[in-house]
């Protein structure tokens, strides 16, 4: 269960609990060949994929590392989750050893991980799911998040530091205190002929759920794109490459031509709720 504030808010969002601390996660650096989301999975015929700059958060997201194939998604406490048709590959991110990294909480961390390795910390930040403002920026420079019922306020309590467990702890006050219904908000909804990259598809709420879009290919003649999706989701768990049940002659592609609904193997999400950061 997920602490939210509002007004001594207890409710289900993405819904974790806070439990006890332990080592901090280290970022898998080794890339070797069909470890990456782009050299495993070639788009389908006809497509190719969308040029992206070699700096940019597209190459980052297709350049993250994959477990072997085959292997199993492991769940915050070390167990594995059966893979009952839902995932085709493992993304090799540490997630911690708290209940905390779920649906919108592995979005967040995408998002603030690639900000972070390009040394861009002023544009680490997320909202609660009371609308306070966590910069990173603030956290890096030594304050700290206090919650007290429902006032939440920056104290400062701690030396600068930009360490990675400096930066993990940051992240894990976010998954407590922000998640699908925050972040919805903030991002902007678009057309799904516009898709890109980075982009999500989101339902706000209690619960809610949340995937993004991982890699992008187009088809150049007729300018239709597919795409790959990631989730992680409850309990906290590692991030997986989706299948798609819908058109397992594609998966895990999915296409744009989705008609009014996207069907994924554990969520539906309306045409509309995709968004953009």
């Amino acid at each position: 269960m997920r602490i939210l504030i509002a007004s001594v808010i207890i409710a289900f969002s993405g819904v974790c609990c806070i439990c006890s601390f332990s080592t901090v996660p280290v970022i898998p650096t080794v890339i070797t060949v069909d470890n990456t989301i782009q050299s495993r999975f070639t788009p389908p015929s006809g497509y190719l994929r969308i040029q992206e700059k070699e700096t940019s958060f597209g190459t980052y997201l297709r350049n993250l590392p994959l477990k072997p194939a085959g292997s199993l998604v492991t769940y915050y406490n070390g167990s594995k989750k059966t893979n009952k048709n839902v995932y085709d590959a493992v993304i090799d991110l540490p997630i911690g050893k708290k209940d905390l990294h779920q649906c919108a909480d592995a979005v967040m961390r995408l998002r603030a991980d690639y900000f972070y390795s390009q040394k861009a910390f002023d544009k680490i930040h997320f909202n609660f799911t009371n609308g306070f403002k966590a910069d990173y920026s603030k956290w890096r420079s030594g304050e700290r998040i206090s919650v007290k019922g429902n006032i939440v306020k920056w104290v400062k309590t701690a030396k600068p530091s930009d360490t990675y467990e400096n930066y993990w702890n940051y992240m894990e006050m976010v998954f407590s205190y922000a998640g699908t219904a925050s972040l919805a908000k903030e991002l902007k909804a678009i057309n799904i002929a516009d898709l890109k990259i980075g982009d999500v598809f989101i339902k706000g709420g209690f619960p809610g759920h949340a995937v993004i879009v991982v890699d992008v290919a187009v088809q150049k003649t007729t300018n239709k794109k597919v795409f790959l999706l990631a989730q992680s989701y409850m309990p906290a768990q590692e991030l997986q490459i989706l299948k798609n049940p819908k058109d397992p002659s594609l998966s895990p592609w999915y296409s744009t031509d989705l008609g009014e609904t996207l069907e994924t193997p554990e969520w539906l999400f309306k045409k509309s709720e995709l968004k953009q950061f």
